[in-house]
């Protein structure tokens, strides 16, 4: 398992390298981060654009500009904003946002998903079945927008007013905290207890929609991968051979199921790495999505950088891990 595992690290290097190329290419052709600078009125002196210019590298050629990047990110440095602030700083503090947000959400939608497919392909064509079928239909065909909007105006607006506490909301709907929470004036905030809940009540909305809009999508892929393992040979001859119905399912099928699902989970998850877009900019979310959005909107090169390589390395990272987990759930993969 060992070799199988370092096997798999040497061949993603040079993916993350060959990603760190696409993404550097992508990115320098995205337009001119000094635009406004140029065409400002009245116009800014030549000798401010040209020290702005050698100050984010556009002075130099693409590939000693590529070199240069890789060479400091390597070293972890990742230059700086045209705000003229640390990328690193920026890229790490969203990145806590979005893992707060995303695996907690991802573990639920998981369990619940999973769950539901299972015991749908299992009950095939009863109520149960129909139900789960539908339901996850519906929720996986809905738009993002629509879900958290819907959410946003019943669970928080609507049911904040029914309790008397429009005031002081006790579901908020903006925001991943609540701004100078803990200061030396309010010593009674800054314990576990009270951090938690102000996390829960801000955190509680965008998880819910992602769990809504993710456990449909897992639902049905574990629908479909068990139902195809069930109709397999071998679970046949299980079944011929004796043994108990919830150990076919449990050891015998279910296992086998879960190849399929591991592939779509691991690239979900490390997708979502790279921000949940639309849920962080309906609940106001200043993650790893709103850097993406703010990068290219404020044309940051060094930022979109980071962001992209960041990125990368997860949906790398998850895609080792599901290839170790394929590696336990068949041992013919190691073997090979």
């Amino acid at each position: 398992m060992l070799s199988f595992i370092i096997r798999r690290i040497l061949v993603s290097i040079p993916l993350l390298f060959l990603a760190s190329i696409v993404a550097f290419i992508l990115v320098i052709n995205t337009g001119d981060p000094l635009e406004d600078l140029r065409t400002k009125q009245p116009p800014t002196p030549a000798a401010t654009i040209a020290l702005r210019e050698h100050q984010l590298g556009l002075d130099k050629p693409p590939v000693e500009r590529y070199v240069s990047w890789l060479t400091k990110a390597i070293h972890g440095d990742f230059g700086k904003t045209i705000k003229n602030q640390p990328v690193w700083d920026e890229v790490s503090r969203a990145l806590g946002v979005t893992l707060r947000l995303v695996l907690f959400a991802e573990i639920l939608s998981v369990l619940i998903g999973v769950t539901i497919g299972v015991i749908s392909a299992v009950k095939q064509y009863s109520w149960f079945d129909y139900t789960a079928t539908t339901g996850a239909f519906l929720l996986y065909s809905l738009p993002v927008l629509a879900v958290g909007s819907f959410l946003k105006y019943v669970l928080a607006i609507r049911l904040n007013r029914w309790i008397g506490r429009a005031d002081d909301p006790l579901i908020k709907t903006i925001g991943e905290g609540t701004p100078n929470f803990c200061t030396p004036s309010k010593p009674y905030n800054c314990g576990f207890i009270p951090a938690t809940t102000d996390f829960l009540s801000h955190a509680l909305l965008p998880t819910l929609t992602l769990v809504l809009i993710s456990f449909a999508g897992y639902a049905r892929f574990s629908r479909a991968s068990m139902l195809e393992t069930l109709n397999a040979d071998y679970v046949r001859t299980a079944r011929s051979k004796g043994l108990s119905e919830r150990r076919v399912i449990l050891k015998h099928a279910f296992r086998n199921a879960l190849m399929t699902v591991v592939t779509v989970i691991s690239l979900d998850f490390g997708a979502l790495i790279g921000g949940a877009i639309l849920t962080e900019t309906i609940f106001e979310w200043h993650g790893m999505g709103r850097v993406l959005v703010e990068s290219i909107t404020k044309i940051d090169p060094n930022l979109l950088l980071c962001w992209f390589f960041v990125t990368a390395v997860a949906v790398i990272a998850f895609n080792l891990i599901a290839d170790i987990l394929y590696a336990f759930l068949d041992p013919r993969i190691r073997l090979d």
